[in-house]
């Protein structure tokens, strides 16, 4: 969340003249220069208008803005206690204040100027956020899930703060804390219905009964979020589909380099396609969220990209596909049937649809469970049966590990299936 700048207040100049002193007039330049992002001349500026007029409090708080924008996080510290010593004893200068101690690691103190913001300022969605940022980091997680649940009620329609909210129930109740993540998440559900990631993860994390797949507004609004972020993260975590894909495909023998029609269905960044390319004649992606689509653009290596939703995008291109490949993303489906019907109707005769889903092995004869965190696993058995009912046969059908969670490695599910050729005659 950025800094918020004040108006000139909190002593110096006063009276009829106050507006067009020396120093008002090089405080509004100095301002004028920080919004048009010229830090280091209204560096200077702010300077000038301080030593015309050292007791002006709103100057000190947006020079501190401007300090934390040059990265001088211990100077701008400085300037907003000096803003709060001359007098501006502003919501916005303690939630300021505690920004900038947080990024110094002063979190004791950060707290307590996050309380001190919230006193005056109660309905201040983005101290409510941020001081949970600071809880959870501590982990104080049942502290930081509440300070969310106060920022979504202020701005209900805030992605970040949905987002965040869902992050801190899945780690109170990854610690043990299944009562209380329980409880929040349905209290987050009874007050946000319409919101796609109340919807999904609030359900799976109060163990309610899930939807059959996921919502698309959800896993959109997850993933434009997530995009900017989303290939290191999945670095960090040792994510392994596509490479295992594009085994079991080079390894079946039947590559046709060059000459295959392709879809990377959900291809999010386009992690995969750098092994899909050199089979390709036309290499085509498509995915739900426009932000995961933009930097697969900047790949440079489809012929075509699409912002559809998966099943509806095959329906419609019947015989289209030699390979379709689906890594990790048939976990935001439940239910199967009708995506590997539609995928087994896109492909011509011989083509192939190689996937993963991560494997279900609790005990129980659910066909499918959607964990906290909001994908769904699957036991190897439905998978088969479904794959046989759309009309595929199975090549390839192995365990391996897809990535690492929570310290711990998930168990997926790699399969390559065929749609029969036409018999000759």
């Amino acid at each position: 969340m950025a800094a918020s700048r004040l108006s000139l207040r909190g002593g110096g100049a006063r009276g009829k003249n106050a507006a067009s002193s020396p120093a008002a007039r090089l405080s509004r330049q100095a301002d004028a220069l920080a919004s048009a992002g010229r830090h280091a001349e209204a560096d200077a500026a702010y300077r000038a208008a301080l030593e015309a007029d050292p007791t002006l409090g709103g100057t000190r708080n947006n020079h501190g803005n401007t300090l934390r924008a040059l990265g001088r996080i211990a100077e701008a510290a400085g300037a907003y206690r000096a803003a709060l010593a001359h007098g501006l004893d502003a919501a916005l200068v303690h939630y300021n204040l505690a920004s900038a101690l947080r990024q110094l690691g002063e979190t004791g103190e950060a707290e307590a100027a996050y309380r001190r913001a919230l006193v005056r300022q109660p309905d201040h969605a983005e101290a409510w956020n941020n001081q949970a940022n600071l809880l959870r980091d501590a982990d104080r997680l049942e502290e930081a899930a509440t300070g969310y649940r106060r920022a979504v009620t202020l701005r209900p329609d805030w992605g970040d703060g949905h987002d965040n909210f869902g992050s801190a129930l899945y780690l109170l109740h990854e610690r043990g804390a299944v009562d209380a993540a329980a409880r929040l998440a349905r209290l987050w559900r009874r007050d946000h219905p319409g919101n796609p990631v109340a919807r999904h993860i609030g359900a799976a994390i109060a163990g309610d009964g899930a939807e059959p797949r996921a919502p698309d507004a959800y896993v959109r609004q997850t993933f434009d979020l997530f995009a900017e972020e989303f290939d290191s993260k999945l670095a960090e975590l040792g994510y392994r589909a596509p490479e295992l894909l594009a085994a079991r495909v080079a390894a079946d023998g039947e590559s046709s380099e060059g000459g295959l029609d392709v879809l990377d269905a959900g291809c999010g960044t386009g992690l995969c396609a750098a092994a899909l390319r050199p089979l390709a004649r036309r290499l085509t992606g498509v995915d739900l969220s426009g932000g995961m689509l933009e930097r697969a653009r900047a790949r440079q290596l489809y012929d075509a990209l699409e912002e559809a939703e998966l099943v509806a995008f095959l329906s419609g291109r019947p015989s289209a596909f030699d390979l379709i490949v689906a890594a990790d993303v048939l976990c935001y489906f439940g239910v199967l049937e009708e995506a590997l019907a539609a995928a087994a109707r896109a492909l011509r005769p011989g083509g192939r649809l190689a996937f993963t889903v991560e494997a279900l092995e609790a005990a129980g004869d659910a066909p499918h469970r959607v964990a906290t965190h909001g994908r769904y696993a699957h036991r190897a058995g439905y998978v088969r049966a479904t794959l046989a009912t759309a009309g595929l046969e199975v090549a390839v059908f192995d365990r391996d590990t897809l990535r690492m969670e929570s310290g711990a490695p998930v168990a997926g599910l790699v399969v390559l299936a065929r749609r029969p050729a036409l018999s000759p005659g």
